[in-house]
């Protein structure tokens, strides 16, 4: 898969392959932190790969946040609160126990930023906190990776 995404970026010309990069970091599951090492694989300047890849996930996790918000203002208006899967379950379970801070800094290791943000929100977690903290975890995630991948390509190509 990662094949696959590197030769997507490298097909684009060199001036919107940052663009390609900002689609793939929109992409649950590649995110920030494949999309930076996509675009640093692919030729790209860190200093470019990474904000790009960081701008697609944090665009793609508000069109999540936003609709989750929205979804659940609909439902849980003059409503019970609906009983969750076991899956969810044991997803509520671990917001509880950790807060949006621990859900969206840890939860990328698990789901992508936009199916936990999405969650968050629909247990009833406060949006502009869930957006704070996944924007901070995708830059954080993204900035890691993409850093790795520089380093790595820097040590292995010898400069």
């Amino acid at each position: 898969m990662l094949e696959t995404l590197q030769n997507f970026a490298e097909g684009l010309p060199p001036a919107l392959q940052w663009l390609g990069i900002i689609a793939l970091g929109a992409i649950p599951f590649v995110e920030s932190y494949l999309g930076s090492i996509v675009g640093v694989l692919a030729g790209l300047s860190p200093f470019v790969a990474i904000p790009a890849a960081i701008i697609g996930n944090i665009v793609s996790m508000l069109i999540f946040v936003m609709s989750a918000h929205r979804v659940r203002e609909r439902v849980t208006r003059d409503r019970e609160e609906p009983v969750l899967s076991p899956r969810r379950q044991k997803l509520k379970a671990r917001f509880d126990r950790w807060g949006v801070p621990g859900v969206s800094l840890l939860g990328q290791l698990l789901l992508p930023s936009q199916i936990t943000s999405a969650a968050i929100v629909s247990f009833g977690a406060p949006r502009n906190a869930v957006i704070l903290w996944q924007t901070i975890s995708i830059i954080l995630w993204g900035v890691v990776c993409g850093g790795l991948a520089a380093v790595g390509v820097n040590l292995f190509a010898g400069r």
